[in-house]
C-alpha cells in the first residue's frame, strides 16, 4: 500500500477521509484553490512519481466547478509522472444526458467521458451510474459498483418477516434494480405505472404486480433528484393501504423542492448513502445516511493489488 496515493478534491472531503481510515492510509496533501480571477488552481504537496494515485471527487453540485476541479486533479498529477491514475466518482454528474431523445439536443455523458479520457485518466471506478451503458462511453477501464449491498443490509436489520414486506419499483426503468433488491431480500415486486409529461413533471397511474395493502414497502432508485417521482409512486402506494415505505437511493441529490416534498410524502424513511455530502441545514429527520467509504475502498484497494472487483457482489 505505499505505492498508493489517495487525493480529495473539494466535492466530498469526508468520504475520502473514511476511505483513507479503511485503508489504514492517511489523505494525500494537495492545495486546491482559486486565482483572483476565479480560475482552479491545483499543487500536489506530495511526490507521486511512479506511484497509483486515486482522485476521489463526486461531480455533484456545483457540478461544472468539481468537474473541472477533477480534470485539473488529473492532469497534475500526471504532469507529475505518477504511474496510474484512477478517477473514483462516486457519484459522476450529467448521467441523465446518456442519449439523443429528441433532436438537436447533446449526449453530455458522452462529452464527460472524453474529458476525463483526455485530461490522462487511466481509469475509472463510480458508483451507480444512472445508465449503465455509460461504461461504453469511456475508452479505458471502469470499475462500476453498487451500492445495493450497504442499503439491502441496512433494510434487513430492520427485521421485518419477509411475507410483510413489498419491494416496489417506483417506474418501469428500475424493475431491474428493484428485481435484484426483491431476489436479496427475499420478497415479491410490485411496479408502480408512471407517465412522463415533462422533464420536470410525471404522473403515477397504476400498480402493478403483487398487492401492496397492509404491507411494509420498499422502493428503491439510483438517486432522488426533486423527489416528485419517488413521492408520486410512494403516494399511489399509500393509496393502496401499503402500512409503511421506506426508500432506498444511492445518491441524494435532493435540488429543488425535493426536501419540502419528502417531508409531506407519506415516506416513512429515506435512506441515501454519502456519495454525495448533505449540508447539515438539509437535513431531515426523516433521512439516514449510510457510509459507502468501505465499499469504495475495498474496491480501490482491490484495483491497487490487481484483485478483482466484481467479487464484491458474488
Amino acid at each position: 500500500m505505499n505505492d498508493m496515493k489517495i487525493f480529495s478534491g473539494r466535492s466530498n472531503p469526508t468520504l475520502t477521509e473514511r476511505i483513507c481510515d479503511y485503508l489504514g492510509i492517511p489523505c494525500g496533501n494537495i492545495q486546491l484553490g482559486r486565482f483572483p480571477d476565479s480560475e482552479i488552481s491545483c499543487k500536489l504537496e506530495e511526490n507521486v512519481r511512479g506511484r497509483d494515485v486515486y482522485l476521489v471527487q463526486s461531480t455533484c453540485a456545483p457540478v461544472n466547478e468539481n468537474l473541472m476541479e477533477l480534470l485539473v486533479m488529473v492532469d497534475s498529477c500526471k504532469r507529475a509522472s505518477a504511474e496510474r491514475v484512477t478517477a473514483v466518482i462516486p457519484y459522476f454528474g450529467y448521467a441523465r444526458q446518456d442519449r439523443k431523445d429528441e433532436g438537436r439536443v447533446p449526449i453530455t455523458a458522452k462529452l464527460v467521458a472524453n474529458l476525463i479520457e483526455r485530461a490522462g485518466a487511466d481509469r475509472v471506478l463510480t458508483m451507480d451510474l444512472h445508465a449503465a451503458q455509460i461504461q461504453g462511453f469511456f475508452d479505458l477501464p471502469v470499475d462500476h459498483l453498487y451500492a445495493s449491498p450497504v442499503l439491502n443490509d441496512h433494510f434487513r436489520q430492520m427485521n421485518f418477516r419477509p411475507d410483510e414486506i413489498v419491494v416496489v419499483s417506483p417506474d418501469e426503468g428500475s424493475i431491474k434494480r428493484a428485481l435484484g433488491h426483491a431476489k436479496r431480500m427475499g420478497a415479491p415486486l410490485a411496479i408502480v405505472d408512471k407517465r412522463r409529461s415533462s422533464a420536470e413533471k410525471t404522473k403515477q397511474e397504476n400498480i402493478i404486480g403483487t398487492s401492496v395493502a397492509g404491507k411494509v414497502c420498499f422502493m428503491f432508485d439510483d438517486m432522488i433528484s426533486t423527489a416528485g417521482s419517488i413521492c408520486g409512486a410512494a403516494e399511489k402506494v399509500a393509496e393502496a393501504g401499503a402500512k409503511e415505505i421506506y426508500v432506498g437511493a444511492t445518491h441524494g441529490v435532493l435540488c429543488g423542492n425535493a426536501l419540502q416534498n419528502l417531508s409531506k410524502s407519506p415516506i416513512s424513511k429515506v435512506v441515501i448513502t454519502d456519495s454525495i455530502p448533505l449540508a447539515p441545514e438539509r437535513k431531515l429527520d426523516k433521512i439516514s445516511i449510510l457510509s459507502v467509504a468501505p465499499l469504495l475502498g475495498e474496491a480501490i484497494k482491490r484495483i491497487h493489488r490487481n484483485e478483482s472487483v466484481s467479487r464484491l457482489f458474488t
